[in-house]
């Protein structure tokens, strides 16, 4: 029999009837918005301006790309077995390991499983993202001056100019082309060196959730979801894209937050408070969306009952805001340019009435249809949860629901429609975080239902990133 960790504060949660009874109605809701968002553009002749490639291909709306449909060879079968073995041995090894050896184990199958989803598409499948022209390869190849490129960026933003920037990287703050320049300067000027860098930094994200959970006294929590945040389908989507950089740089912002919320000394608890601080701070200079991320960041205070290390975090804050101003790139004025060339782009042709549950299908998509369930199963008894004592199941309960009311918020703001795939990488891990209060016997078709569909996307759809 498989060992598994003791749910989060078993006993004093709600009774399983009803969380069994919540999680149910999750996978309800999870089938009916997926098959809304996929079937009605196709039903309606609703015009989703999902993509601006690939024309003749199958566009398959709410995914940024085309239905395509690989033939299983050895890479299929390779990632397949993969993804069975980790599903077979992942969760007795979260629940048995040492600590270190977990955090480790988290990272090495977390990437063995990204690189096997790419590589259906073989080397390609960690090249073909930087060779297309709207990313950021190219641009940073050609930036020989940085200090003026943050005092020009903001110029470069409009939309529709010959000299105006690329699109990724115009839509979004310079820190994502600093990180694209740095990989340059260090001599991993090639699409396939900078796609496996993405990758390998994307894989980082796990281990800083981790320790985020266990410093916040949620060690039996992070054990049990460590199989669901490893094995999710957002690996597809992850594997080369920027915006796992992102999803990494902020989870461990947000760890050393929780270091600091929880620390021993006076001493510590600055240190690590100014740590997070800067982490978090960069992450906005990164991506825009990156500032609804103070939710989750308030999340981890309120865990932990200590708000003595927000002043701090927001002096290390500042200093980023310091640090790019001094060179002439103010945060807030190149948003207001974002927002005008978002509008005059696509942006402002993808219907809101569509796109803002069509954005919900493709989260469900990209974190795994478990997410509605597990979100679900956050719902009994939560008001009684969030009020109640230090425990690890109003941890999970304020971790989860602070991620989905970031999301909402960005799908509300009408500045996220499509795509969202990708963009919502950051907050993936915080939702599955939910994962920890599924019941006892939903938890292995669960994740075989992950692995699944990780595979399934992979196979069946060329998606973009």
């Amino acid at each position: 029999m498989t060992a598994t960790a003791a749910p989060p504060d078993a006993g004093t949660g709600p009774d399983a009837a009803r969380v069994a009874v919540a999680a149910s109605v999750g996978a309800a809701l999870a089938v009916v918005v997926l098959v809304l968002t996929f079937w009605l553009p196709h039903l309606l002749s609703i015009e989703t301006y999902s993509r601006t490639r690939y024309p003749g291909e199958d566009a398959v709306p709410p995914l940024r790309g085309y239905l395509e449909v690989k033939a299983v060879g050895f890479r299929t079968v390779r990632v397949v077995l993969v993804g069975v073995l980790a599903w077979l041995f992942l969760p007795r090894i979260s629940a048995t390991a040492r600590w270190p050896v977990l955090l480790v184990t988290s990272y090495a199958v977390g990437l063995v499983w990204l690189l096997g989803l790419a590589y259906v598409d073989g080397s390609e499948g960690l090249s073909r993202v930087e060779d297309m022209p709207g990313e950021y390869l190219n641009t940073a190849r050609a930036i020989t001056d940085v200090p003026a490129m943050l005092d020009g960026f903001v110029g470069g933003i409009t939309y529709g100019q010959p000299d105006s920037w690329t699109t990724h990287v115009a839509g979004h703050p310079p820190g994502a082309l600093l990180f694209v320049v740095l990989l340059v300067r260090l001599g991993i000027d090639t699409s396939f060196g900078v796609g496996l860098a993405m990758t390998l930094v994307g894989a980082a994200a796990v281990p800083g959730v981790l320790v985020a959970l266990r410093a916040l006294g949620a060690e039996p929590t992070a054990r049990r979801v460590l199989p669901f945040l490893v094995l999710t389908p957002a690996a597809v989507l992850m594997a080369v894209s920027a915006d796992a950089v992102f999803l990494t740089v902020s989870a461990w912002g947000l760890a050393f937050l929780a270091l600091a919320a929880t620390a021993a000394s006076r001493r510590s608890m600055v240190a690590w408070s100014l740590v997070a601080g800067l982490v978090l701070g960069l992450s906005v200079f990164m991506s825009y969306g990156l500032l609804l991320m103070g939710l989750v960041a308030l999340a981890v205070l309120a865990s932990a009952r200590s708000w003595r290390p927000l002043p701090w975090a927001i002096g290390g804050a500042l200093v980023v805001v310091a640090i790019f101003g001094g060179f002439g790139f103010w945060w807030w004025e190149s948003y207001a340019a974002v927002h005008d060339r978002y509008f005059a782009g696509l942006g402002g042709k993808r219907p809101q009435s569509y796109w803002v549950w069509g954005n919900v299908g493709a989260l469900l998509v990209s974190a795994g249809p478990v997410l509605a369930t597990a979100l679900a199963c956050c719902v009994p008894g939560v008001r009684a949860t969030v009020r109640g004592a230090v425990g690890e199941r109003r941890t999970t309960v304020l971790l989860a629901l602070s991620a989905a009311a970031a999301v909402l918020a960005a799908d509300l703001s009408g500045m996220s429609k499509s795509e969202v795939e990708r963009i919502w990488l950051p907050w993936i891990p915080w939702l599955l975080v939910s994962t920890a209060l599924l019941p006892e016997r939903w938890r292995r078709p669960a994740l075989a239902v992950q692995v699944t569909s990780a595979i399934l996307l992979q196979q069946l759809v060329f998606t973009q990133w």
